[in-house]
C-alpha cells in the first residue's frame, strides 16, 4: 500500500492533482524523485513557475513547516528555483498543449 502524496505534511489536494498530472502518483514516488526532479516535471508540463511552490515541496520533503526557510538556505532555493525555471520552463506553451504534446497531437514539429 502507498500513501497519498496529501500525507507529507503541507501538501494538499492542490499539490497532489497536480502531481499526479505529472505521473507522481504517491509520497514514496515523490520522495524517491525528490524535489528539483518532481518540480521540473511540474514545469515541463506546463505548470507555471512558484517560488513559494517550489519551497514548500522542499520543506515538506524535509518534513519541515512549509514556511521555515530562511535567510541563506531561502536565498540558496531561490538561486535553484531559477536554475529549474529556466532549464524546465516554456512559457511559450500551455499546460493544455503540454498535455496534448505528451500524448503526440500536441505542438507542431
Amino acid at each position: 500500500m502507498t500513501d497519498p502524496v496529501s500525507s507529507i505534511r503541507n501538501l494538499g489536494p492542490a499539490y497532489e492533482a497536480s502531481l499526479a498530472r505529472v505521473g507522481i502518483q504517491s509520497a514514496e514516488a515523490l520522495r524517491a524523485l525528490g524535489a528539483d526532479a518532481a518540480y521540473a516535471k511540474l514545469l515541463e508540463n506546463g505548470d507555471r513557475p512558484h517560488f513559494i511552490g517550489f519551497y514548500a515541496l522542499v520543506m515538506a520533503l524535509q518534513g519541515r513547516p512549509w514556511n521555515d526557510c530562511k535567510g541563506a538556505e531561502k536565498v540558496a532555493l531561490r538561486v535553484k528555483f531559477d536554475a529549474l525555471k529556466a532549464k524546465h520552463f516554456n512559457k511559450n506553451i500551455s499546460a493544455l498543449e503540454a498535455d496534448l504534446d505528451a500524448i503526440g497531437v500536441g505542438l507542431h514539429r
